[in-house]
């Protein structure tokens, strides 16, 4: 017999790169075979696959740069890992939860990839939440393009860098999907949405998920969004497909979306058995177009390799997995000590004296309000810093730049950001959609590549859509990553009732949810002065800091300050002392302050000597000034407008009872909101919220016990 020809290209592809294709898709099928072994001898304890989806896969770690574009892939993009430069050692590290493992360092499920020299940001186990954040990353370029000064402290900003984002077919029903793309097209970032459409979400098929069952068509409405559809099992035309969206993004013409349809021919993952959803002519007519099977063949057909070197090439890879799980396996689990480790960052420490500029600080000028003094820190701290960026709903003076001559500014609803975008331009100061997660998770994308967004959400009544955003993402990106990533967001929200007429939907202070993420630094300033140092102190850290605004406060005479130099710093942990007293202590921040000085001024007329502590700070707050108050008086209150049960004075009450029991005289009393909701009516209000009159009855009842 005559020797078969060797072809030498397909589609401009070489023959080292048609095998090349073949064996990263045979490789991430084989790493996936290897996690499905292990799993079944207990030797890891999560498996998910990206089998059927391997060619588009590897098609778009060709199309894109690795370290030099950025990626936010989903959990079945194991090829593109690959392909982009991730070993099979890594993805197997990360599947048995090993120290070393550069996606997660053992803190994340397998394939919730990251690698930071890949330029793979972090992904967490929500879907869709990466949409966002991709979007924002894309945004980074843009702004980066639009302020020169900022375009050597955007991390990776070349000019054409594009960001790649995917997700099943099943996620663009989240609604983040519709808001990445709104934003996307709107501002034309560099930012590619490839739908791997496998037909399933887990059980639920397309047509149950997709009004029509087709995504593409759906937003064909979106200006600006270059869409395409291709055959997700067929490297090359996937390759194509990708290519001429990269470039379309590459070229800053906007946005696009590749809907490549693929299959899925192992369950959704070893939690989940397709065979009880799935019938077997369905699953037999996908496994005909298994793309490892159907690439093969065309390798071996068209003369790129016969079928002893696919084989030879099939022996090589079975060995390399084999190699990298033993290697693996050994490789050690993190150190139980570890676990607190990158909660916070550990080079910046906003509790320490570095921060902490409050004592002698010059005061100059007229009295200010709390947004006076908010609004003058934002000022200066934008000057400072380039990198700031301020947005929200309503926060610019006008989005139509050419009508700014023509009228005042709104400059938010509370007018705390007044001419900011007049002062530094509308490529720094601008408006968001109405949407929530839309401003936190573009926030976090751009935060993650080095710019410090400072943005309002405009109140905190409204602050739900992006609780996902904020808990899951915002909070957890640093730990959850090793600290190989960060977003340190500033979110300013104002909050809290005492309104008259706020209602139910204005008056909200659920502080204590947000005082239990971890991750997260949660400031509640009482005065104006107060404010302003925080607010410095908050963007001048390196964490994601929930910045409380009191409504009531904010204009408060009681509460203003003339103005302090724009180097003063209040650290966070530091409570204020803002009453001596020796009988007993009132520990609260917030609006409650003024209550409680209210009710401590009406209790020495009783002979009741009342210390007040502003604790100025939630998370972190400062213990050891509520030792020393607890030691001098030996009797307490814990006053706050959040509701009573399950609110954050429990766990100070519970921690002093724990801790300083011998200390005490008395039990710990808790003054707070009733456990109900904030009503229109005033008379109705007052009866809910805590009052200078319900503190003060808790200090003659506790005062006499």
């Amino acid at each position: 017999m005559g020797s078969v020809a060797m072809a030498e290209t397909r589609e401009g592809l070489d023959r080292e790169q048609m095998v090349g294709i073949y064996r990263t898709m045979y490789l991430s099928r084989r790493i996936d075979d290897k996690e499905i072994q292990l799993k079944g001898q207990n030797k890891i304890f999560f498996q998910i696959s990206g089998a059927g989806h391997e060619a588009v896969l590897v098609a778009a770690g060709l199309a894109f740069k690795p370290g030099y574009d950025w990626f936010y892939p989903y959990y079945r993009d194991r090829a593109l890992c690959l392909q982009l430069g991730m070993t099979p050692l890594e993805q197997l590290l990360s599947a048995v939860g090993a120290a070393a493992d550069p996606n997660s360092h053992g803190r994340q499920m397998p394939s919730h990839w990251g690698h930071k020299k890949l330029n793979i940001v972090s992904q967490s186990s929500p879907t869709g939440t990466q949409f966002l954040q991709a979007t924002g990353c894309a945004e980074a370029s843009y702004r980066a393009s639009l302020l020169e000064e900022i375009q050597d402290k955007v991390t990776g900003f070349k000019g054409d860098e594009v960001v790649y984002c995917s997700s099943g077919d099943g996620t663009t029903s989240e609604g983040e999907f519709w808001e990445a793309l709104n934003t996307a097209c709107n501002l034309k970032l560099p930012v590619l949405f490839l739908i791997e459409d496998n037909g399933y979400a887990i059980s639920v098929p397309v047509e149950v998920q997709t009004a029509g069952g087709d995504i593409s068509k759906l937003v064909e409405g979106f200006p600006n969004l270059y869409i395409q559809k291709c055959d997700g099992t067929d490297p090359i035309e996937s390759l194509e497909t990708l290519r001429r969206a990269v470039e379309h993004c590459r070229q800053r013409k906007g946005a696009a979306l590749v809907h490549a349809k693929v299959i899925r021919p192992y369950s959704h993952s070893l939690s989940d058995d397709e065979k009880l959803y799935r019938p077997d002519e369905e699953r037999a007519s996908d496994a005909e177009r298994d793309p490892i099977k159907r690439f093969g063949a065309l390798l071996i057909e068209e003369g790129f390799l016969t079928q002893d070197e696919l084989q030879q090439i099939k022996d090589e890879v079975d060995r390399e997995v084999a190699e990298a799980a033993d290697r693996a396996l050994e490789s050690p689990q993190p150190a139980p000590e570890t676990a607190t480790e990158f909660v916070f960052s550990p080079d910046v420490d906003p509790t320490s004296s570095e921060f902490d500029t409050e004592e002698g600080a010059e005061l100059s000028g007229n009295m200010g309000t709390m947004v006076d003094l908010i609004n003058r820190c934002l000022h200066e701290e934008m000057a400072r810093d380039p990198r700031i960026l301020v947005f929200g709903e309503d926060v610019a003076d006008c989005s139509r730049e050419e009508n700014l001559d023509k009228v005042k500014g709104k400059g938010g609803v509370f007018k705390v950001t007044a001419n900011l975008q007049r002062n530094f331009g509308a490529a720094r100061v601008f408006n968001s959609p109405l949407a929530e997660a839309n401003i936190v998770g573009r926030a976090i994308g751009l935060a993650t590549r080095g710019l410090k967004p400072v943005v309002e959400i405009q109140f905190f009544d409204y602050i739900w859509p992006a609780y996902h955003q904020i808990r899951n993402e915002l909070a957890l990106m640093r730990w959850r990553s090793g600290n190989e990533f960060k977003c340190p967001v500033v979110l300013r929200v104002p909050v809290g009732g005492y309104l008259k007429g706020g209602a139910v939907y204005h008056s909200q202070s659920g502080s204590t949810i947000f005082t239990h993420t971890p991750g997260l630094r949660v400031v509640y300033p009482a005065t104006a002065l107060d404010a302003n140092g925080l607010l410095r102190t908050a963007i001048r850290s390196d964490d994601p800091v929930l910045f409380l605004e009191h409504k009531h406060l904010y204009r408060q005479a009681y509460n203003k300050s003339q103005y302090p130099p724009d180097n003063f710093l209040i650290p966070f942990g530091k409570a204020r002392r803002v009453r001596e007293g020796t009988d007993l202590s009132i520990i609260t921040f917030g609006a409650l302050v003024q209550r409680s000085l209210v009710a401590a001024r009406q209790a020495e007329q009783q002979g009741i000597n009342v210390e007040v502590i502003d604790l100025r700070t939630l998370a972190p707050y400062d213990w050891d000034a509520i030792t020393q108050t607890v030691k001098k008086t030996n009797r307490v209150i814990v006053a706050h407008e959040d509701s009573r049960s399950f609110g954050y004075g429990a766990e100070i009450a519970a921690r002093i009872s724990d801790e300083l029991f011998e200390y005490l005289d008395a039990p710990v009393r808790r003054v707070c909101a009733l456990d109900t909701f904030v009503a229109y009516a005033p008379q109705l209000e007052d009866a809910i919220l805590p009052q200078a009159e319900d503190v003060g009855r808790a200090i003659t009842e506790l005062y006499g016990y």
